[in-house]
């Protein structure tokens, strides 16, 4: 996600200061490279030892001859990204008046000037996020581009967002974002259907592979809405839902207005007449199954146009019958490409895929994440192809 990118960490006086180390453990665990910047509040709460430790790299804690805000953010400054997390009110309102009086707001401002991506994170007790002084600095702040993570509001506090939120936030604003503007649903993960109130029948998708892909597909750009019985995430708009139905309804209501649709669920084939009481144990039991709609055809009758990401998954260890299947799909529903994947990968964090197109199939073997990369960046072509004039 973050793989080369040179990230900035500015950290401020919240308390939240204490989540540092771990925030920039996980940046780099993403891939970046990371430097830490500090005002003189939050060595008060973390010291820089620990961000030193954290990020791999000496940590600014003051400005001196070496004008480090120039070496980090001038116009051929180390830094892709300037990230301030946590913020406090204090640092919001000084950045939204150019006011230099810590190696955070510093660093602000340069990076502001020279155009590097800046992303906020601020924390802070409610009152003070609710302030219209407050209210004002981050609107004002956010005009002139810069990105701002929302924090969790609990408690009374308003707290520092998570760290795949911030991580995510980072991603996006440090990236090309080929798919900005565009709206893509993303279904992911099992349904299940009610036998009684207890049972259900259902599969064993975790929904790992659709998540990262609407992860994905929002780093680069995209305002995602992920169908899907699961967590909310920070990265996308949650439908959640139960049953085969209830995923062909939200997510004919949410590719209304979608630019593409990627379906990575893993949709029961078959539901059945849920008993209204509990079935007791130990007796035999026939059950009258009956199939689901498939949910990218019935997609496909209603938006003719809209670009869809289909999967297909094989119990096949062969290659071909892999692709056999994934062409079927393909030309059915007249669909993007197929992401056709092997059902042994279910639950696990990698997979082994082939991604197949009308005239060619490109294998992939490693992470959940990296395929989905593959596909988002398959789709962003795919919409590109689709709006460039000919």
């Amino acid at each position: 996600m973050l793989d080369g990118v040179n990230v900035v960490l500015g950290v401020t006086g919240s308390i939240a200061a204490v989540k540092t180390v771990e925030l920039a453990h996980e940046l780099r665990r993403r891939g970046a490279n990371v430097r830490g910047v500090m005002s003189d509040s939050a060595r008060g709460i973390v010291h820089p030892w620990s961000v030193e430790f954290a990020t791999g790299r000496e940590v600014v804690t003051e400005i001196t001859g070496a004008v480090e805000h120039v070496d980090l953010f001038g116009d051929d400054g180390w830094a892709d990204v300037f990230l301030i997390a946590p913020a406090t009110a204090n640092t919001v309102g000084k950045i939204a008046a150019a006011i230099d009086d810590t190696p955070v707001t510093t660093c602000a401002t340069t990076a502001l000037g020279s155009g590097t991506p800046v992303v906020i994170a601020p924390a802070m007790h409610e009152p003070m996020y609710d302030h219209p002084g407050v209210i004002e600095a981050i609107e004002r702040v956010e005009s002139w581009g810069v990105s701002f993570v929302d924090p969790r509001v609990e408690e009374g506090k308003a707290k520092v967002a998570s760290e795949e939120a911030i991580v995510c936030d980072a991603a996006r604003a440090a990236g090309d974002r080929p798919l900005d503007g565009e709206r893509v649903v993303v279904t992911s993960g099992a349904t299940s259907e009610p036998i009684d109130p207890v049972r259900v029948l259902t599969n064993r998708s975790s929904g790992k592979m659709g998540r990262a892909v609407a992860r994905a597909c929002y780093v680069r750009g995209a305002d995602v809405t992920l169908v899907h019985d699961g967590p909310d995430v920070p990265y996308a708009d949650v439908r959640r839902v139960e049953t085969a139905a209830e995923m062909l309804d939200a997510t004919l209501a949410a590719s209304e207005g979608a630019d593409a649709l990627v379906s990575a669920a893993a949709i029961g084939d078959y539901t059945v007449e849920a008993r209204p009481e509990k079935i007791r144990s130990g007796q035999e039991l026939t059950l009258e199954l009956e199939p689901t709609p498939k949910l990218v055809d019935e997609v496909r009758e209603r938006r003719p146009d809209l670009p869809i990401v289909a999967f297909k998954t094989e119990t096949a260890d062969e290659d071909e019958a892999m692709i056999e299947a994934a062409r079927e799909t393909l030309e059915r529903i007249d669909a993007a490409f197929v992401v056709a994947n092997d059902a042994g990968v279910m639950g696990s964090d990698r997979t082994r895929a082939l991604l197949v197109h009308a005239t060619d199939a490109a294998r992939f073997e490693g992470s959940k994440d990296g395929l989905a990369d593959e596909i988002a960046a398959s789709l962003s072509v795919v919409l590109d192809a689709d709006t460039t004039p000919n």
